[in-house]
């Protein structure tokens, strides 16, 4: 059955008649009749029933006038989909358009917007060019007589007595150049979504993991490409392109995408070159003494960087500034003022922001997993990643050169691995636990903290069939939540208070890339039956929030109630939207097609029926 329907006036009466709440979305907590009446091509009149199929109605609507269309041609099956293959297809065939930008005159204009507070927001774009990169800098210098754009070329030696200096000054970097029929284009990349809109360290891995499982491999290559890019102009892979971002790293996924890209495309050239770059990142972003090496032969995160992080929202650090600004008798903010102008002085806040800004590196921000003492911590993700590295650098040197790369050979890269083993279980596993927990080196303990990243050594195969046994009978019992892997424990995480507030990478919060991992890490080890239930715990509520909210997909879950509705830091990117959802949000995203990929037949069936895990499984 088909509808032939004036979009302006179909929208405006099922508006009217169903979203109570006038937040231009129709969801289960709106107050209307839940029927509404379309007239098909043929005369027929059909009755729409319930929520799910009247707000997929409104979007059918919105993607047609969006088209430039007054009448909408829609398909009953589009409206009445069934929920995993609507919500897949979307993915597939509309939010990563909506997250893909370049920078370049097509896409410079999308790069304005930058919203994490709002003294970064600006009527001029700046934008920050490598010192060694002339066809950038003339590129962008180019457009100034066309866009209100800036171009500043970055000093030969960035340090953080730099960078600093142009927090007041936020802008963009710039990232890779390629040539296209004689024309100069962007290299395009995909951002998050919401109010992250550049290109992300950790985030570009998770997406591109599902742009490949889309048939998207250009963009993942692409994200690979402006990594390469990022760290031979500027040093390491950035938390992101933005100019407050210059001294921090991210999570090390590199070796894990140049390896997925290379199984899809076989290009054996663009490996070699990529193959070397990561080497020399791991070279020189992770194994530099002093910096992210400690001495006990583990790493950790290091962000340099001076005071707080410009990004955070105005607030962010009440708590902290709480601390101090009662003995001088003045507020929270006029404290974070002059401590920020360099007008008060204080080590200890200097030393937590050391700290703050490592956490940030770590992707983790925030926990208080980490919090106040991220620099002096081997985190357990961060050493099963190296470990991946190490053996990523072994398995394409073997498979694709022949055992010998440059001076390295495979040999080399599993000596590597087999001794960052050997300290994993020195230092970071718990025999008598039963678990991996951080290990603090200056102190030389190690942490009680019970994380979703205890398990994440199986990810990167580094646990023994015997660790992996232990660690999942111990752990997953204590991590599972209705939906899906909590990232820590409610003891661990502790008591909350206005001093000490909700971190949003803590109980009761779920996040997309420690489900992808821990669900690969029980498949490494062949733990199938955990794995599927997992994923359809989380698979559930993604489909389960999306049916009732408007195809809703946000940034993050609270897996203990299975739910969007968020209430921490930074409150959930992906919720703010009229209509429709034009990007759900990257990671998350690819969490649903890759979990979709993993899951059986049988339960994909039983998740298009809605049906509740605690009708499947046993707690």
């Amino acid at each position: 059955m088909e509808f032939e329907l004036d979009i302006k006036n179909t929208v405006k009466s099922l508006l009217k008649q169903e979203d109570t709440d006038n937040d231009k979305k129709i969801t289960i907590e709106d107050k209307g009749p839940k029927e509404f009446t379309i007239d098909s091509t043929l005369g027929v009149q059909y009755v729409l029933k319930g929520t799910y199929y009247l707000s997929n109605l409104l979007q059918e609507l919105i993607i047609h006038e969006n088209k430039g269309n007054i009448i909408a041609k829609i398909n009953l099956n589009k409206i009445e989909e069934l929920p995993v293959e609507r919500i897949s297809r979307m993915i597939r065939d509309y939010y990563w358009s909506g997250l893909t930008r370049t920078m370049d005159a097509d896409g410079i204009l999308g790069l304005f917007h930058d919203s994490k507070n709002s003294e970064l927001t600006s009527d001029s774009l700046r934008i920050y060019v490598p010192y060694k990169d002339n066809v950038a800098y003339k590129y962008f210098k180019s457009l100034e007589r066309q866009f209100p754009i800036k171009t500043i070329r970055l000093p030969k030696e960035v340090t953080p007595k730099y960078v600093k200096q142009i927090n007041d000054k936020p802008g963009i970097l710039a990232l890779k150049f390629e040539e296209v029929n004689g024309k100069l284009k962007g290299v395009p990349f995909v951002v998050p979504g919401g109010r992250f809109n550049e290109m992300y360290g950790w985030d570009s891995y998770f997406e591109s993991k599902g742009l490949i499982l889309d048939d998207k491999v250009h963009l993942s290559k692409a994200m690979a490409d402006n990594f390469q890019y990022e760290i031979e102009h500027y040093g390491k892979i950035l938390n992101a392109n933005r100019s407050y971002y210059l001294t921090r790293t991210q999570p090390p996924l590199y070796s894990s995408l140049i390896r997925e890209v290379f199984e899809e495309t076989q290009d054996k050239n663009w490996l070699k070159s990529h193959l070397k770059t990561a080497i020399k990142e791991y070279q020189t972003v992770w194994m530099a003494k002093g910096k992210r090496l400690t001495s006990n032969g583990l790493n950790r995160y290091y962000a340099e960087g001076i005071g707080c992080p410009p990004e955070c929202e105005e607030g962010h650090f009440d708590a902290i500034f709480n601390q101090f600004s009662g003995t001088l008798q003045i507020s929270a903010k006029e404290y974070e003022s002059r401590y920020r102008e360099g007008i008060i002085f204080n080590d200890e806040l200097d030393n937590y922001f050391v700290h703050d800004r490592s956490v940030r590196e770590s992707g983790h921000d925030t926990s208080y997993r980490i919090e106040g003492v991220c620099a002096n911590m081997n985190l357990v993700e961060l050493n099963a990643m190296l470990y991946k590295y190490e053996t990523d650098f072994a398995y394409l040197i073997i498979e694709v050169f022949e055992g010998q790369f440059y001076s390295y050979s495979s040999e080399y890269w599993l000596n590597k691995a087999s001794k960052r083993k050997e300290l994993m279980n020195d230092f970071l596993w718990s025999e008598t636990r039963g678990m991996y927990f951080d290990y603090n080196f200056i102190e030389e303990k190690k942490s009680n903290f019970i994380g979703a990243t205890t398990l994440i050594p199986l990810w990167a195969k580094v646990c023994s069939k015997e660790q992996a046994r232990v660690l999942v009978e111990t752990a997953l019992p204590l991590l599972k939540e209705k939906g899906g892997v909590v990232a820590c424990t409610k003891e661990s995480r502790g008591n909350i208070s206005k001093d000490r507030p909700q971190r949003q990478w803590d109980y009761p919060f779920g996040w997309a890339p420690h489900q992808i991992m821990i669900w690969e890490g029980l498949l490494n080890y062949n733990f199938n039956d955990e794995a599927q239930e997992l994923i359809y715990r989380w698979l559930y509520m993604i489909t389960r929030n999306a049916v009732d909210y408007n195809g809703t997909i946000p940034e993050k879950y609270d897996v203990v109630e299975a739910t969007h509705k968020v209430f921490a830091e930074y409150g959930n990117v992906g919720t703010n939207f009229q209509y429709i959802t034009r990007e759900g949000f990257g990671w998350m995203n690819t969490s649903y097609q890759f979990g979709l990929s993993l899951l059986g037949e049988q339960l994909r069936n039983q998740l298009n029926q809605l049906l509740p895990p605690k009708e499947i499984f046993q707690r």
